[in-house]
């Protein structure tokens, strides 16, 4: 039941940061087979969809929107990084895996899925390691994925810098895109005290000592860092959940706002 509705919300471009006018890219108007809704007109909307017995009731040109049956192109880019492997209980790739999984299982006949890999790095002398990059993947969906394909980007985003904004904001202009940013797994608090010696998940080591005022530091970073990931990727028009290290298929379905299960 979740894969239908979670296909159903795509198909109507369902909490995506919207650019009206044309629409959002997997949402389409035109000769389709079922009514979606009437809002007000928006310059752009096709004027063979106003609504005029509608419009008359209201004041104001009302657009008839419908949904097309048409086939998705549904793609996933995963973050397989050293951080993306750690967790209190289990790997946050584990719970990226439940997502993907529900993703790619939303699709039905005539649907297409593809998987937009890590890059193959080469290095002399050494064996070949498989590495993501950031950048280069989403270069990659940018040029390989057709319009109006859906994307689902999971990723700590950890890489994620000012200079990667207009590549976001043209991949949301050609594909209907959602993020789900990985939590933190000691987002409820930094279990340590003390000094400790602290290796990063793709840093060194550090020796450091963990008091009451560092763990609130701590959590107070780590929201701080949620908010502003959000809100960036909404400013730039894709949708965005969170991916929880113990489930990993509720914050999609939040995303579109069909968290009643």
């Amino acid at each position: 039941m979740a894969s239908i509705t979670l296909r159903d919300a795509l198909l109507r471009g369902k909490r995506r940061p919207r650019r009206f006018g044309a629409g959002s890219p997997t949402t389409y108007r035109g000769d389709g087979y079922e009514f979606v809704e009437l809002r007000a007109y928006v310059p752009g909307d096709d004027v063979r969809r106003i609504d005029w017995a509608a419009t008359a009731r209201a004041g104001d040109l009302q657009t008839r929107v419908v949904l097309e049956d048409v086939a998705l192109t549904l793609a996933a880019l995963i973050d397989d990084s050293a951080s993306m492997r750690v967790g209190r209980k289990r790997p946050l790739l584990d719970a990226a895996g439940e997502a993907v999984e529900l993703w790619y299982g939303s699709a039905r006949g005539g649907d297409r899925v593809l998987r937009v890999g890590p890059e193959c790095v080469v290095r002399p002398g050494a064996p070949i390691d498989v590495r993501f990059d950031l950048e280069r993947t989403l270069l990659t969906a940018r040029a390989v994925l057709p319009r109006g394909a859906a994307l689902l980007a999971i990723s700590d985003w950890f890489d994620l810098s000012e200079r990667h904004h207009d590549l976001l904001a043209s991949l949301a202009s050609r594909c209907d895109c959602t993020a789900l940013v990985a939590r933190d797994p000691w987002y409820d608090g930094l279990g340590l005290s003390g000094f400790v010696r602290i290796r990063g998940a793709e840093s060194g080591h550090a020796r450091l000592w963990i008091g009451a005022r560092e763990r609130r530091a701590f959590a107070a970073a780590v929201r701080a860092r949620e908010a502003e990931l959000h809100s960036t990727f909404a400013s730039l028009g894709w949708r965005t959940g969170m991916l929880e290290e113990h489930d990993g298929v509720a914050g999609l379905l939040d995303a579109f706002g069909l968290n009643f299960i």
